[in-house]
């Protein structure tokens, strides 16, 4: 039996691979993008089945296509995006700009398989065309970044939000249960005046909070679809009630709350959405960026650092050195955070690409956003999941450290004055002396005035002492 089959196209014949459900643009696509063996990801792949789908419904319900036509590539699409035929989509991410490559690939695997439900040869475009049926009314110039957007909106309302709620959650409570939790504040990395753990870390759930709100912000701008624009934006080639029933029936199949863009021409031109959106997650990754560093420095130790908190021990730290026990799951946060910031790069400057009608950047736009998406979601849940929830305070390491702090002199400074103050510093500097000694042994004032002075619970409290 031969292993390929031939095909044909626009361009002439071209041998396929005789078992595949692509043809003839797909295989030249696979032998022309050969750069980096990224594929684009199962959400994408069921964004564009469900566009499919949506597409194959309205145009049933136009009259544009026939029941059992419409009917099979309805079925087959589903399929498509249930990842039934997920090893069909072959075509690199660093294609034509557009994106047409996998569109034609999903148009091709699709209507391979309603040639097979409607007991048709595999091979017979006449039974089932992969343009003039299954992309009916349709460009890749509005599929494409229709398939984005809902892929897109997907990942961040069922993943990666949900996910960031989750650690702000966890941070909250451990903001909850370190609360009386006494120890030395830093600035500069330097001794400043006592603050609470709890204090800390609601500091970290509030990071978290507002990264949520800017997430959250940019879901309405990431729910208008271009689909319906067609080529340039005109909608020419499609019924014009086609673009808005397609969107309510992607609302149908997905359950999220998509709108047709206000303007095609700019969906079709622009991708701002999803340079907004990655604006949002690089924004987040920034802030988790710096709470997972503070882990590592709180947990370093467990002798000669600041051993405040004890992190959860995931796996042994070291091949060799015994027993040592390393912050891995703040450290791939940062790993992940690195990549978000990048990603947003890559947006960005893939976003600057959309000349006159179309955006040409729109495949690495896709790929690098679902898989930041993904990523920060991912990240978000080890970092609850593996580290966040099992961290425990060292109180008395804490309570220790806030009082050797010479910061501490700062509250002093408004009853003995700022140059008293800083001359008794220097002092216990020199002496290795606490300001409690210190102020004991060279102040004028009465052990029971330091002993005011000097409550720590008082002092996180703020005010005027």
């Amino acid at each position: 039996m031969s292993q390929v089959r031939m095909e044909r196209d626009s361009i002439g014949e071209v041998a396929v691979p005789a078992d595949a459900y692509y043809g003839a643009s797909t295989e030249r696509a696979r032998q022309t993008f050969q750069v980096s063996g990224l594929r684009f990801s199962r959400r994408f792949i069921w964004a564009l089945g469900l566009v499919k789908v949506a597409a194959a419904r309205v145009n049933k319900s136009l009259g544009l296509l026939p029941n059992d036509l419409a009917e099979a590539i309805e079925k087959a699409a589903l399929e498509v995006a249930e990842g039934t035929f997920d090893r069909e989509f072959v075509v690199d991410v660093f294609q034509t700009g557009s994106g047409t490559s996998t569109n034609m690939n999903a148009n091709e695997v699709i209507a391979a398989r309603a040639r097979e439900l409607l007991g048709k040869d595999r091979s017979d475009r006449a039974a089932v065309h992969p343009n003039d049926h299954v992309n009916l009314c349709q460009s890749t110039n509005d599929v494409f970044p229709t398939a984005m957007h809902v892929a897109a909106l997907d990942a961040l309302e069922r993943h990666t939000l949900p996910a960031m709620r989750e650690l702000g959650k966890a941070l909250e409570d451990k903001a909850t249960e370190f609360a009386s939790v006494v120890k030395a504040g830093r600035t500069h990395l330097q001794d400043a005046v006592p603050i609470t753990l709890g204090q800390e870390f609601s500091g970290y759930a509030s990071i978290v909070q507002h990264g949520i709100a800017r997430l959250e912000s940019v879901r309405a701008h990431l729910a208008e679809l271009a689909v319906g624009g067609t080529a340039v934006g005109t909608g020419l080639n499609a019924h014009p009630e086609f673009g808005q029933r397609v969107v309510t029936e992607l609302r149908r199949l997905t359950g999220l709350m998509f709108t047709r863009a206000k303007n095609a021409f700019e969906a079709l031109q622009q991708r701002d959405a999803a340079v907004e959106v990655s604006a949002a997650v690089r924004t987040v990754a920034v802030g988790l960026m710096k709470l997972a560093n503070d882990l590592r420095l709180l947990s370093s130790g467990p002798r000669t650092g600041l051993a405040e908190i004890e992190l959860p021990a995931t796996q042994p730290g070291s091949s060799i050195m015994p027993g040592k026990v390393n912050p891995v799951v703040p450290e791939a946060v940062n790993m992940v955070c690195a990549r978000l910031i990048g990603n947003d790069v890559t947006i960005t400057v893939a976003g600057l690409n959309g000349n006159l009608e179309l955006n040409t950047m729109m495949p690495i736009i896709a790929h690098t956003l679902l898989e930041s998406l993904e990523l920060l979601g991912n990240a978000a849940r080890m970092l609850t999941e593996k580290c966040v929830r099992g961290i425990r305070a060292n109180a008395e390491r804490c309570r220790w450290h806030a009082e050797q702090s010479l910061a501490l002199m700062t509250v002093v400074a408004p009853r003995i004055g700022y140059d008293e103050a800083a001359r008794l510093y220097k002092i216990a500097l020199e002496r290795n002396w606490s300001v409690r000694e210190a102020l004991l042994k060279e102040s004028k004032l009465s052990p029971a005035e330091v002993e005011e002075l000097l409550d720590l619970e008082r002092m996180t409290r703020g005010g005027r002492l």
